[in-house]
């Protein structure tokens, strides 16, 4: 039997680099168990914190030992240099979160390459990577969401007069607290809730100095749900998970510190509002052109048995630990198998 050969693409310059090597770590883990081993050969490549590319036994010591290697600025001949074993790839299998691995722009290189590769397309990739996008689209098929107001960075950064004007258009359509996000950045980085006037100053002005479109969200007093969808044409959600913790908000101090957040699988949730947000999960995923998996996150108000769709992730982490994979564990799937499923997809999506 002659084996696939898998390009297993982790790291890259997002801030979440090191989430990607721990994704990539547990996928490479399971492409290795006997029934994948038998189909898949692994071949790792590792983009570097300044964007050159590595393969061999660089890019698997990397895996082994999770460790960083020290690089310099590159010059844009190397960015340009793609290791030999490049050529050798049957099918890619990006991991590479944040900017530049989840927004289509490696999806976009990958398809001049005319190689298939797990997940979602450029289309997919870039609409759910962009908070403001994401939200007009899903606002276009019908998907409830909490009140936003979208925002450039140049009018935060205007004079004082057009600033001030625009906190006052602020305040009087989205109700303290609130919470102002990047609209292209993951992890919550860049995001503060906020309560006052003052508080709303500052968290704008540190959310321009990230990305130049920004979001501003009505909070809301609800649960935290999340579901996993997978397939092309004909996707399935997962059961539902719940996150639960004692901070202020999901920041990223508390996605990624161990024991601050709790993750509750299967949600504790009645029939029709588990079937509801399936439901809508799936509409999200379609509504983007999604393929291959996503997840999908929702607020859940109970008082009023209202459920608001609040973002997609078109590659969500994929650590042994992270939610996607342990919601379709719940379901039914293992993780080895989730990973030979979505390769499977990646190739049939290309034919």
């Amino acid at each position: 039997m002659i084996k696939l050969r898998v390009g297993l693409l982790f790291g890259g310059r997002s801030g979440e680099h090191e989430v990607s090597i721990k994704s990539a770590k547990a996928i490479a883990t399971a492409l290795n168990t006997t029934e994948n081993s038998r189909k898949y050969e692994v071949l790792p490549v590792y983009i570097q914190k300044n964007g050159v590319w590595q393969a061999g036994n660089t890019a698997q010591q990397i895996l082994d030992q999770e460790t960083l290697l020290p690089c310099k600025d590159a010059t844009t001949q190397q960015l340009w240099q793609f290791p030999p074993q490049v050529s050798e790839v049957d099918v890619w299998f990006p991991i590479l979160h944040g900017p530049n691995g989840e927004d289509g722009t490696i999806q976009g290189l990958l398809s001049l390459m005319q190689t298939p590769f797990v997940g979602s397309g450029v289309l997919g990739s870039s609409v759910g990577m962009d908070k403001i996008a994401m939200k007009m689209i899903f606002a276009q098929v019908g998907l409830p969401q909490v009140e936003y107001i979208a925002v450039d960075r140049a009018k935060i950064w205007s004079n004082s007069f057009v600033f001030s004007e625009f906190c006052d258009k602020i305040e009087k359509n989205i109700t303290y607290p609130c919470f102002v996000k990047p609209a292209n950045l993951g992890s919550s980085v860049g995001i503060a809730k906020v309560r006052s006037r003052s508080e709303l100053k500052v968290a704008l002005d540190d959310a321009a100095s990230y990305d130049r479109r920004i979001v501003i969200e009505t909070g809301v007093i609800a649960r935290e749900v999340e579901c996993a969808v997978f397939g092309n044409e004909n996707p399935k959600a997962s059961v539902i998970g719940e996150i639960t913790y004692n901070t202020d908000f999901y920041d990223y101090e508390t996605k990624y510190t161990s024991g601050k957040a709790q993750l509750c699988i299967p949600a504790q949730l009645p029939d029709p509002i588990i079937t509801q947000i399936q439901e809508m999960a799936v509409l999200a995923f379609t509504a983007l052109d999604g393929a291959g998996l996503a997840r999908v996150d929702f607020f859940y108000v109970e008082d009023s048995q209202e459920v608001f769709v609040n973002e997609i992730n078109t590659l969500p982490g994929f650590t042994i630990f992270s939610m996607y994979p342990r919601l379709w564990k719940a379901t039914g799937v293992s993780f080895s198998e989730l990973v030979d499923q979505l390769i499977q997809l990646a190739l049939e999506r290309n034919n």
